[in-house]
């Protein structure tokens, strides 16, 4: 023990289902002992990863790269599939598995050398099955993006595909446990235990698992919802008319197919434009389907960052990727990385905001929708929205609109509203980062997400040897940009495993240029690190 540290007061706990986690996680430091005497399973591993999704995924792979061996490492998560919750999203907000992600080729959460590349193994595949045209160009694509061809990006499947065999390959399913963590604690020996539950439908069961390097990868807490639609929500619990896109809505789709109807769209960013393309296929068999953008203003100019500036039209931003291609390895990731905090927010605020891929159906698909009229775009602010029964009894929602001119509010009735405005990344939207962050008084950055080092650290947490890292959306506003990216992500394990490599953590090898060879050589043979 800590001869600095206070005395930690004795607690005599009773493990009942009503008193969890323990009371000694009201402590500061638990001691060990009280730890087993809550009667409660306990587990004590070297490296503990909590979130159980596609963060934790390419950390758990580096550290199984890195030569830590499965029996090391614990997974807290709720799904078996580090992608599943990822896959979900997709789904919904109309990306199945034939269609592309926003993504690099080289951004490959199963391969951290990015080599062979998204498009080089969909051009392989196409050659063997004859298709030379199709295999040239992709080729052609990574070549020339984005000046001369539009930038290439993954099919969703293909991604999960790739994921599952990596895997398989470093033991996923051997370091997974099912469980939904509730608290995370300093203990005095220098590590931290985290109370999770495994409780399901059937049964009560509660558990304990204690590390010394602790991974939070939690994803986005939670879908975000437009305040008036939320209200909206509460007042009637109509979830059927209203709905976000990256809930499950199918039967919008569904609906209209069969009845036509008009569509209010909220948000216009990436996911918005997926909802516009099916929307468009759903009208070649019902063309009685009618779009509403609204938009809360025009969007006349993009942003602009030195020389450069975004194109706009039809009063959306156009980029490749969320980020500008340079904030993942380039010149803008070194200038964040060395930009004070106040420097951070207004980098971030130049590069960042609303935008969407400048593909070209898309483009074709807006230009026919305003031309015929099924698609228009409106500005204003919703002041209200409420509900009107129709005389055939269906449901129709009413948006007073208020315009940013001396016009009065004007009436808006749908069928449906899609809110496509994104998802809540806060810490305060997730019980378990809140309840660690108000136990540590942890600070959270102008995003009001967690405050990280450069190597994702959360050093506040520094426990003697032990140490707790963070990647994902939850650390926006930090010394990287593409945070929530596929290759944002690597990056976030890449410097917490190279720090924990040089602070001699337990089974863990420096990924020196040999053995990053040797180790490439075992994922194309798809071996065991």
């Amino acid at each position: 023990l800590d001869p600095t540290l206070p005395p930690t007061p004795v607690v005599q706990v009773t493990s009942t289902p009503d008193s969890f986690p323990p009371a000694v996680f009201q402590l500061q430091q638990v001691a060990i002992a009280d730890l087993h005497s809550t009667g409660l399973p306990v587990q004590e591993v070297d490296y503990l990863a909590i979130g159980g999704g596609l963060g934790s995924f390419t950390w758990v792979d580096l550290l199984r790269i890195g030569g830590v061996l499965p029996a090391q490492v614990l997974v807290l998560g709720m799904e078996p599939q580090p992608y599943a919750r990822y896959q979900r999203l997709c789904q919904n907000s109309q990306i199945p598995a034939h269609e592309r992600l926003r993504s690099n080729s080289d951004s490959c959460p199963d391969n951290i050398w990015g080599f062979p590349s998204y498009a080089w193994r969909e051009a392989w595949h196409d050659l063997r099955q004859g298709k030379l045209v199709n295999a040239c160009a992709y080729l052609w694509q990574v070549f020339t993006e984005p000046i001369l061809a539009e930038t290439y990006t993954p099919r969703s499947g293909n991604v999960f595909a790739s994921i599952d065999r990596e895997a398989n390959r470093i033991g996923w399913a051997q370091m997974f446990t099912y469980g939904r963590v509730r608290a995370l604690r300093k203990t005095q020996d220098g590590r931290y235990v985290a109370a999770y539950s495994r409780s399901t439908s059937h049964r009560r069961d509660h558990a304990l698992a204690i590390a010394r390097y602790v991974h939070l990868a939690i994803g986005y807490p939670a879908i975000q919802f437009l305040p008036d639609l939320q209200a909206y929500r509460q007042q009637t619990q109509d979830f059927y008319t209203v709905v976000n896109a990256y809930e499950q809505h199918e039967h919008v789709y569904d609906h209209l197919t069969q009845h036509g109807g008009t569509v209010v769209l909220r948000g216009r960013g990436i996911v918005a434009s997926r909802i516009i393309q099916r929307l468009h296929e759903l009208r070649h068999r019902n063309p009685n389907i009618q779009v509403v953008h609204l938009m809360r203003s025009p969007k006349v100019r993009g942003n602009r960052f030195g020389n450069s500036q975004r194109p706009v039209r039809h009063h959306q931003e156009f980029q490749p990727f969320n980020w500008p291609k340079a904030c993942w390895g380039g010149d803008l990731r070194v200038l964040l990385e060395k930009a004070t905090p106040e420097q951070r927010q207004q980098l971030l605020t130049t590069w960042g905001g609303t935008t969407t891929a400048d593909r070209r159906d898309w483009q074709r698909i807006l230009q026919e929708g305003l031309r015929s009229g099924w698609y228009q775009i409106q500005f204003g602010d919703v002041e209200t929205v409420t509900a009107e029964l129709l005389p055939d009894g269906r449901r129709q929602t009413l948006s007073i609109l208020r315009s940013h001119s001396d016009l009065p509010p004007q009436p808006l009735r749908a069928d449906f509203i899609i809110d496509a405005t994104g998802l809540d990344a806060k810490v305060t939207a997730n019980p378990f980062l809140n309840d660690l962050v108000t136990h540590y008084n942890l600070p959270l950055n102008y995003l009001g997400r967690l405050t990280v080092a450069n190597d994702f650290e959360l050093t506040e947490l520094r426990n003697q040897r032990g140490r707790v890292y963070a990647a994902g959306a939850t650390t926006l506003g930090g010394p990287y940009a593409a945070v929530d990216s596929f290759l944002g992500l690597q990056y976030a394990a890449l410097q917490s495993v190279t720090s924990l490599a040089a602070a001699h953590a337990a089974g863990l090898h420096p990924l020196t240029w040999q053995r990053s060879l040797s180790q490439w050589w075992k994922w194309v043979l798809n071996q065991s690190p």
